[in-house]
């Protein structure tokens, strides 16, 4: 179980502190799925930031199965259980794929294992599996190969920021699929996800709307999603974004 207790952020500007989240607080139960939506700009990067330790907030608490982790650097939260996937992929020279994979899983991963990750993003996995984790390969080909160290870690708590950004519309069909089959294939493993595309948040569990910093609403998805998109697009499900990232793109 991943709590957070009254989560406070502020920054340093020119004019003074200035206050990015505001007491929030949520829990996220084994076995779940929730969507953290809400407006550009309104603190949903920041939580997640937050709880994989890159930020440190001003107050509050992160507690993990009621460990308070509030204090512990990004290595020793990952070591406990909880696995980030950053919004814009880092390079690794001179690593290759199959490396990557191998140290997220924590394990000498067979090739054949290594390719059902890199498949389930969408990824030729024969074409990837060797190559380096540098330069050569697109904003969209490193996002997709971290998505699928993700998948290899089968962390406790796995957070995606924005997963779908940088991905094209086959490989995002493919990577809803996937956190279909990463929620089954763990039945403790908790999965939050920053998202504003609809098809995504037609798979929660729970929605949690951040604006201005704080919690506007959240509930389970079949009471949230209508108010957001509309009955229709609701039950069918979009691959459109929701209005306001139109709005504030």
């Amino acid at each position: 179980m991943l709590e957070i207790d009254n989560l406070s952020f502020d920054v340093e500007t020119e004019a003074g502190p200035k206050s990015v989240l505001r007491g929030v607080s949520l829990s996220l139960a084994p076995g779940r799925l929730v969507v953290v939506t809400g407006p550009n700009g309104s603190g949903k990067s920041t939580l997640a930031r937050l709880i994989a330790g890159i930020e440190t907030p001003t107050s509050g608490r992160i507690l993990l199965d009621g460990r308070d982790i509030t204090g512990l650097s990004i290595t020793e939260r990952a070591k406990a259980g909880i696995g980030f996937a950053f919004q814009q992929p880092v390079r690794f020279k001179g690593l290759k794929v199959i490396d990557l994979l191998r140290i997220a899983a924590g394990r000498n991963l067979t090739i054949h294992e290594a390719c059902d990750h890199l498949a389930a993003v969408g990824l030729c996995a024969q074409d990837y599996v060797r190559r380096e984790v540098n330069s050569s390969l697109s904003g969209g080909e490193l996002k997709r190969i971290e998505i699928a160290t993700i998948f290899a870690k089968a962390s406790k708590v796995s957070i995606f920021d924005e997963p779908e950004a940088g991905i094209d519309l086959w490989s995002f069909q493919n990577l809803i699929q996937a956190f279909k089959e990463m929620r089954q294939a763990v039945a403790d493993a908790s999965l939050m996800i920053i998202s504003h595309q609809e098809r995504i948040l037609a798979i929660a569990d729970e929605i949690v709307v951040i604006k201005g910093g704080s919690i506007e609403r959240q509930g389970p998805k079949d009471e949230i999603l209508p108010s957001l998109i509309g009955t229709e697009m609701a039950m069918g499900g979009c691959p459109r974004g929701l209005p306001w990232r139109k709005a504030d793109a």
